[in-house]
């Protein structure tokens, strides 16, 4: 197991080292690909879809024929609401209907996490602390930078307090998760990854149990 150094609710340097189980932390990808797939995957899930367009039906005005069906050696319009008329319908534009989501297997998604896992570790991202129990913005940042999470930090923690979340939600590059909903792109957008003793714990539980 590779090790790494773990810090004291205070931000000193602990006595110890966290060890990293090879199982989640050592799972180098052959390729990118289900990488980039887990990444666009929660990009698309996050889409909104709020674009809608007017068709012909919805345009108002338009009700009256332009001009009669024959003899005058134009071409036959029923409309001038018309898609190919200027000031006419949107022909084939978003309705606001669309579904943009994509499907990855829970078995892909965690093998996908695992190596958003091993990238940053081989990258000496990932960061221990024993416990995290700021109540104030203040004090969350101080501990921060104490450990050198100074830019994108994601905090990784296995249970979302209340005061904890009240706590970070000041601190712009600041992102705090429940173990269980560690995702690549959050993982791989950070700069540093802080995990407390017990949500390394929970994630290795979690991760290496899948990988078995």
């Amino acid at each position: 197991m590779a090790t790494v150094a773990t810090y004291t609710k205070a931000g000193a340097k602990a006595t110890t080292a966290a060890k990293l189980d090879k199982a989640v932390f050592d799972v180098a990808p052959k390729s990118h690909d289900l990488l980039k797939q887990a990444y666009n995957t929660y990009l698309a899930n996050g889409r909104g879809n709020f674009a809608v367009t007017k068709t012909r039906g919805l345009v108002s005005g338009g009700g009256k024929k332009p001009w009669r069906q024959k003899g005058t050696g134009r071409a036959r319009f029923g409309s001038s609401r018309n898609p190919i008329w200027r000031g006419g319908g949107i022909a084939f534009g978003p309705t606001g209907e669309e579904n943009y989501t994509k499907a990855l297997n829970v078995k892909a998604k965690r093998l996908a996490v695992r190596q958003a896992l091993s990238v940053s570790a081989g990258a000496n991202k990932i960061i221990v602390v024993e416990d995290v129990k700021a109540a104030k913005t203040a004090e969350l940042a101080k501990l921060l930078a104490k450990v050198g999470a100074t830019r994108r930090t994601l905090l990784v923690v296995t249970d979302k307090s209340a005061e904890l979340v009240k706590a970070s939600n000041n601190l712009t590059d600041l992102k705090v998760v429940a173990a269980t909903y560690l995702n690549v792109y959050d993982v791989l957008n950070a700069d540093s990854v802080v995990f407390t003793s017990d949500a390394l714990k929970a994630t290795t539980a979690w991760l290496s149990e899948e990988a078995k």
